[in-house]
């Protein structure tokens, strides 16, 4: 993922608070698989906290 793109997807999470796969793939203008390839990456990173809630992944900034 390039910093462009991480910093996108940073800043809607910052301004959402929580956001779902399809959000980012529609903001972001790129398929849902994708959008959540970028945010599993920034899970893994240690960046992102995944809750699954009725079958949708919800997305939002790790705590400090």
């Amino acid at each position: 993922m390039n910093d462009q793109i991480r910093k996108k997807t940073l800043n809607l999470l910052r301004e959402k608070k929580v956001i779902t796969s399809s959000e980012l793939a529609k903001f972001m203008g790129v398929s849902w698989n994708t959008a959540e390839k970028y945010l599993l990456e920034l899970g893994m990173e240690g960046e992102l906290i995944k809750i699954k809630k009725e079958g949708v992944n919800l997305w939002l900034l790790k705590w400090d």
